[in-house]
This record gives C-alpha cells, sequence and structure tokens, in this order.
C-alpha cells in the first residue's frame, strides 16, 4: 500500500501506512479548516512538533480514544504523561526511533514552544519520516535555517513547508528553503487559517515551479498526496 497523505489544515495531517495511522500535530475541533472533528480521527501514533495550542490542541483527546502512542520531546512526553497518558516516545533533536511504519527523526526548528498550561514545552522541533516509498520532511513550524541544506541530503520525496508569515517563514524564505532541501515535490501549509497567516498560495507555487522547478502540490484541507 502507497503511503497517503492528507492535509487536515493549518500543519495537521493524517498519513496511512502499511506498519499504522499517523497523525501530526493534530489541531481540529476549533480549526475553522479542518475537514474532520477530533473523534473522527483514528491513529496508532500521534507526532506532536510543539506545545503551542495550534499544534497540540487534539492531542490527549485522540490519544485517550485510539490508544495511540505520542511522540515528541522528552517535555511534551512528561507533559502527557502527567495527565495519565501512558504510551509515549520521547525523542529530542537529531535524534531518530524505529517505529512499525519506519524511521522518525526530529529535526531542528526555530521556533518557540510553550505548552497550554503555561510550562515550558522543550525545543520545537521538525519530523523527517523515511518511509520505504520515500522521505518527507515536515518542517512544522519554523523559521529560515540554513543547515535544511543538510536534511536535504536525506534525499526527499515530498517536502511540507509553512508559508503563512508572521509565525513561521513566509513565502520568500519557504521559497529558499525549497532551493536548499531541493525535495522533488513541496506542499504549503500553516497558511490562510486565519487573516495574520494570508498568503497567494497559488502564486507561491508557480514562483516555486518557476524558479526552481520543484513539483508543487496545492492541497485543500481534505485533500490528499501519495508517495
Amino acid at each position: 500500500m502507497a503511503v497517503e497523505l492528507t492535509w487536515l489544515g493549518h500543519g495537521t495531517w493524517e498519513i496511512t501506512t502499511d506498519g499504522g495511522r499517523i497523525v501530526l500535530d493534530p489541531f481540529l475541533d476549533e480549526n475553522p479548516l479542518a475537514p474532520k472533528k477530533a473523534d473522527q480521527v483514528e491513529a496508532d501514533f500521534i507526532l506532536v512538533s510543539h506545545g503551542h495550542y495550534d499544534h497540540i490542541a487534539d492531542a490527549e483527546k485522540i490519544a485517550r480514544r485510539t490508544g495511540a502512542t505520542i511522540i515528541a520531546c522528552y517535555e511534551i512526553c512528561e507533559y502527557f504523561q502527567r495527565r495519565g497518558i501512558e504510551r509515549v516516545c520521547p525523542m529530542n533533536i537529531g535524534g531518530g526511533s524505529r517505529q512499525p511504519f519506519g524511521r522518525v527523526k526530529m529535526t531542528p526548528a526555530w521556533h518557540s514552544s510553550t505548552l497550554p498550561d503555561g510550562s515550558p514545552g522543550g525545543t520545537a522541533a521538525g519530523f523527517l519520516l523515511f518511509f520505504p516509498e520515500g522521505n518527507v520532511y515536515f518542517a512544522c513550524d519554523t523559521g529560515l535555517f540554513q543547515d535544511m541544506a543538510l536534511i536535504g541530503r536525506a534525499g526527499l520525496a515530498l517536502a511540507v513547508l509553512p508559508i503563512g508569515d508572521n509565525f513561521t517563514m513566509g513565502p520568500e524564505d519557504a521559497l529558499e528553503a525549497v532551493r536548499l532541501l531541493r525535495p522533488r515535490r513541496v506542499v504549503p501549509v500553516h497558511v490562510n487559517t486565519w487573516p495574520v497567516i494570508e498568503q497567494d498560495a497559488a502564486g507561491w507555487a508557480e514562483q516555486v515551479r518557476r524558479e526552481t522547478g520543484v513539483e508543487t502540490v496545492l492541497l485543500r484541507p481534505g485533500g490528499s498526496i501519495r508517495l
């Protein structure tokens, strides 16, 4: 079965693999663009990039209902353990973990991270997922950084980049990120959820194609892409 990745709006993804179902940064019930609610999502694993509400909001309720394992930085896993979630896989930047779906590596992200209760959320992160069908990089919430060139050396079938500006990279820096990462395909996210992060995603996609030759895939919330 091919890996299928479905964008659920903002930074949230649903990923189906032979080794299990993954949800990344679940923010559904209060996400104005989400095509599903948290109680409609099934998961074996939940990846959480950082502690901000719009990336962690529905992780606990999905984990309690499904029994999914939460994969996140050490501090976020401790937070969930304090709340009674037993299945966690704590990681930190640069570390990798072998899972039934493949290997997951935690990459740097230039961003802050505070948990909903106000406690420190550790270091914000991105994720590099190694699937037999190809490698996928989720930059998650981040600014541009030169070491994206090193991440790109893994060989990326797909890169998922924020373009909303204000809280993350904007279109210009995201274009430079494409140049550094050199993926086969790229998908823009973390955009148009609220007015403060409104951008012309179609215009950005055309600029990426014109200036880098990288195939840019525009998805509506609920839209999917396969490796």
